[in-house]
C-alpha cells in the first residue's frame, strides 16, 4: 500500500522541488508554488486541481477523490493513498499538479513518462 514516504519520493523526483513544512505537514513546492501537502495523519494528498474539473473527478471517483469543507472555495482537491491503483497512478496525480504550479518553461522541458 502507497502511503507519506511514497508521496515524498515522487514528488521530489521532479525537477527544481524542494519540500516545506507549514502547518505542521510537509509541503512540496516547485519554483515557489506549492503543489502537494500531505496533511492529517498520512493517509491522504492534497494537489492542485481546477475547480471546474474537480466536481467531475469527485463525481467519479469518490471514494478516491473529496474535497473537506474548508477547502470548497480552493482549487485543490485530496486523494486518498488506499483508494490508489497503484505508485503509477499516484505519479500521474503528482505530475499533473506539478505541471500546473510549474513555470511553463521547466514545465514544457520535463518529459512526461514513456508509455
Amino acid at each position: 500500500m502507497l502511503d507519506a514516504e511514497d508521496v515524498r519520493r515522487v514528488a521530489l523526483s521532479f525537477p527544481a522541488t524542494v519540500e516545506k513544512e507549514l502547518w505542521n505537514h510537509p509541503t512540496f513546492h516547485v519554483a515557489g508554488r506549492m503543489f502537494v501537502t500531505v496533511p492529517d495523519d498520512g493517509t491522504s494528498f492534497a494537489v492542485r486541481c481546477p475547480r471546474h474539473e474537480r466536481a467531475e473527478l469527485i463525481a467519479a471517483e469518490p471514494g478516491k477523490f473529496w474535497v473537506p469543507p474548508h477547502e470548497a472555495h480552493s482549487s485543490w482537491v485530496r486523494a486518498r493513498l488506499a483508494a490508489l491503483d497503484d505508485a503509477g497512478e499516484l505519479y500521474d496525480i503528482l505530475l499533473d499538479s506539478w505541471r500546473q504550479a510549474a513555470p511553463a518553461d521547466l514545465a514544457d522541458s520535463f518529459p512526461p513518462p514513456a508509455p
